[in-house]
C-alpha cells in the first residue's frame, strides 16, 4: 500500500486526519503528568545508597522495594483504573491519581523503616496506576491515527525528563540537606534522603490543578469508531477489581455462576504457579542468602515476599483473562485474537525487564565503579540520560511515522528491531569503560539507540484494538510488564550482585533477555499490518 492509498483508506474508514482543539495543551499536560510518575518512581534510585546504609539493607532488598513491592499494586490497580478509563471522566481520574501518588511520595519522607517505606511505595503504585491506560486513551482522542507514532515520542521523552528529574532532584536535594545539617541536628531529625521525598512530592499538586482544566475530548472520534457512554464505570471497575484479586475473584465467579470447567482451570493454574514460585523462591535463596526483613511486628524472607508477589500478579492475569473472556467477550475477542498484540505485550514485558534492571541500579554502579559523588552523579548522569531520553524518541518517533507511511507493513516494527537488538551490544561497550568520561560518552550512543524502541511499539500495540479498549489493553500491558518486568528485572540484578559482588556483571547479564525479543520483534515485522486489518472482524 503507498502513503497516497494509506492515507484514502483512513478517510474512507472516517477517521480524522487534523489534530483536535486542545490537543497540543493536553499533550504537555499528559506529557508532564508521565514525566511527574517517573520521577517520583524512580527517585529511589539515585537516594538506594543512603537508604541502604540508614536502613541496613542490601540490593536485593533494594530491587525487591523498587521494583516488586511497587509493581503488584501498580499492576492490580491499573486494571480497574483502566476499565474506570473506559467510561469515566479521564481528565479528572488523572488529577486524582496525581494528588493521591503525591501523597504516598511524600509519605516517604517520613519512613524510618523498610515496612513504612514499602507502604510509601505501595502507595505510590497505587496512585500511579491511573497514568498510562487514562493518559493514553485521553491523548489518542485527540491527535490523528497517522500522528501517534509523534505522540508516543512526546510521552517517551517525558519518560526520560522524569527518570533524569529524578536523579538530580532527589542527588541534589538530598545531598545539599546532608551537607547544611551535617554540624547540627535537622528538623525532625530528617535524613537527606527523606527530606529528597518530600520535595519530589510537592510538583504533583500543582500539576494536578492543571490537568484538571482540560476538557474531555469525544471519545473514538478520531478513530471513525464512536464509543457508546457507559451508564455504570464505577460500578464495573470496583466488579473487575473484585474479579481479579485472588480470593474475592471465587466470590465474583461464584455469583455470576460460572461453570465448573471455569474453577477447575482457575485453580489449575493457582497450583501450578504457586509451585513454581516456591522452586524459584529456594534456588534464590541458595544463591543469596538474606537476613529476614521487618514488616511492622512480623519478619519475612526476602526471596519469599518476592516470588509470592510475582506469583500474585501472575495470577491475577488468570483472572483477568478469565473475567474478560466471561464479561466482555468482544475485547476478549480482539486481544486474545491478535498474536501482535500478545507479541507487542511480550516485547515490552521483556524489555522493561532489562529496562528497569540497569535503571534501578545505574547511580549505584557510577557512584561504586567510579567513585562519583550522589551530587556529582546526579547532575552529570541526569542531565545527560534526560537530554538523551528526550532528543531519541523525538527522532524515532517521526521516523517510525514516515517509515510506517512508506512501509505500512514492517515501516514501524524495524525501527523498534534496530533499537532493541542493537542497544544490548552497545551496553557491554558503555559499562565496562575505563572512566566516567568515557562511560558518559558511550552512554550518549547506547541511550539515543536504546529510546528508539517505545514509540513504534506502543503505536503497534494500540492500533490494534478498537478505541474503547485501549483503558484495559493499557492495562493488562501494565500488568504483564510491571510484574513480570519490573517486578523482576531489578531484584534479578540485585540477586546477582548479592551472590557474585559484582554489580556491573549483574547489569550486563540482563541484555541476555534481548534473543527472544529479537525473534518476536522480527514476527511482529511480518504479521501487524495483517492482524490490524483484521481488527473490525475480530471485533
Amino acid at each position: 500500500m503507498t502513503e497516497s492509498n494509506s492515507a484514502a483508506g483512513e478517510r474512507a474508514a472516517g477517521t480524522s486526519r487534523t489534530i483536535a482543539r486542545g490537543g497540543w495543551y493536553a499533550l504537555v499536560l499528559v506529557a508532564l503528568t508521565n514525566a511527574m510518575s517517573l520521577l517520583d518512581r524512580q527517585i529511589l534510585a539515585i537516594l538506594a545508597p543512603a537508604i541502604k546504609h540508614d536502613l541496613g539493607v542490601g540490593d536485593a532488598e533494594m530491587g525487591l522495594l523498587y521494583g516488586t513491592v511497587f509493581a503488584l499494586f501498580y499492576a492490580l490497580f491499573s486494571l480497574p483504573v483502566g476499565r474506570l478509563a473506559d467510561g469515566w471522566t479521564r481528565t479528572r481520574l488523572l488529577g486524582i491519581s496525581l494528588v493521591l501518588w503525591s501523597a504516598a511520595t511524600g509519605l516517604g519522607g517520613l519512613a524510618t523503616s523498610f515496612g513504612l517505606l514499602a507502604l510509601s511505595r505501595l502507595g505510590v503504585g497505587i496512585g500511579e496506576a491511573a497514568t498510562q491506560p487514562a493518559g493514553t486513551s485521553l491523548i489518542y482522542d485527540f491527535w490523528p491515527k497517522h500522528r501517534r507514532g509523534f505522540v508516543m515520542a512526546v510521552m517517551a521523552s517525558a519518560i526520560a525528563l522524569g527518570l533524569g528529574g529524578s536523579l538530580i532532584l532527589g542527588g541534589v536535594a538530598a545531598q545539599a540537606w546532608t551537607e547544611h545539617w551535617a554540624g547540627g541536628s535537622a528538623p525532625l531529625g530528617l535524613k537527606g534522603w527523606q527530606f529528597a521525598f518530600l520535595v519530589a512530592a510537592a510538583p504533583g499538586f500543582v500539576l494536578a490543578a492543571f490537568v484538571g482544566t482540560m476538557k474531555e475530548p469525544a471519545r473514538g472520534a478520531m478513530d471513525g469508531m464512536s464509543a457508546p457512554t457507559d451508564p455504570h464505570p464505577f460500578r464495573a471497575s470496583i466488579a473487575l477489581l473484585g474479579g481479579v484479586t485472588p480470593g474475592l475473584h471465587w466470590i465474583a465467579m461464584a455469583l455470576r455462576r460460572a461453570k465448573a470447567a471455569a474453577f477447575a482451570t482457575n485453580l489449575a493454574a493457582l497450583a501450578g504457579i504457586a509451585a513454581v514460585m516456591a522452586v524459584l523462591a529456594v534456588i534464590c535463596r541458595g544463591l543469596s542468602a538474606r537476613p529476614p526483613l521487618p514488616l511492622g511486628p512480623i519478619t519475612v524472607d526476602a526471596h519469599s515476599l518476592q516470588w509470592g508477589v510475582i506469583g500474585f500478579g501472575l495470577f491475577v492475569l488468570v483472572n483477568l483473562m478469565q473475567r474478560m473472556r466471561a464479561d466482555d467477550a468482544q475485547a476478549f475477542r480482539v486481544i486474545a485474537g491478535s498474536p501482535t498484540l500478545i507479541m507487542a505485550i511480550a516485547v515490552g514485558t521483556l524489555q522493561s525487564a532489562i529496562n528497569y534492571g540497569m535503571m534501578a541500579f545505574n547511580p549505584s554502579f557510577l557512584i561504586k565503579t567510579y567513585h562519583l559523588s550522589m551530587k556529582d552523579t546526579a547532575l552529570q548522569f541526569g542531565l545527560l540520560s534526560a537530554a538523551m531520553g528526550i532528543v531519541g524518541p523525538l527522532i524515532w518517533g517521526p521516523l517510525a511515522d514516515l517509515l510506517h507511511r512508506r512501509l505500512p507493513s514492517s515501516g514501524r516494527a524495524l525501527v523498534a528491531l534496530f533499537a532493541m537488538g542493537v542497544s544490548p551490544l552497545l551496553s557491554f561497550w558503555t559499562y565496562l569503560s575505563p572512566d566516567p568520561t568515557t562511560f558518559y560518552w558511550h552512554f550518549a550512543i547506547y541511550s539515543l539507540v536504546l529510546t528508539g524502541w517505545m514509540p513504534p511499539l506502543y503505536a503497534i500495540m494500540y492500533d490494534q484494538v478498537l478505541p474503547r479498549m485501549r483503558g484495559i489493553t493499557a492495562s493488562l500491558y501494565l500488568l504483564t510488564m510491571t510484574i513480570v518486568g519490573m517486578g523482576i528485572g531489578p531484584y534479578a540484578v540485585g540477586l546477582i550482585s548479592d551472590a557474585t559482588g559484582n554489580l556491573t556483571h549483574a547489569m550486563l547479564t540482563m541484555n541476555a533477555v534481548a534473543i527472544p525479543i529479537v525473534v518476536l520483534m522480527l514476527l511482529i515485522a511480518r504479521r501487524s499490518a495483517r492482524d490490524e486489518t483484521g481488527l473490525r472482524a475480530r471485533a
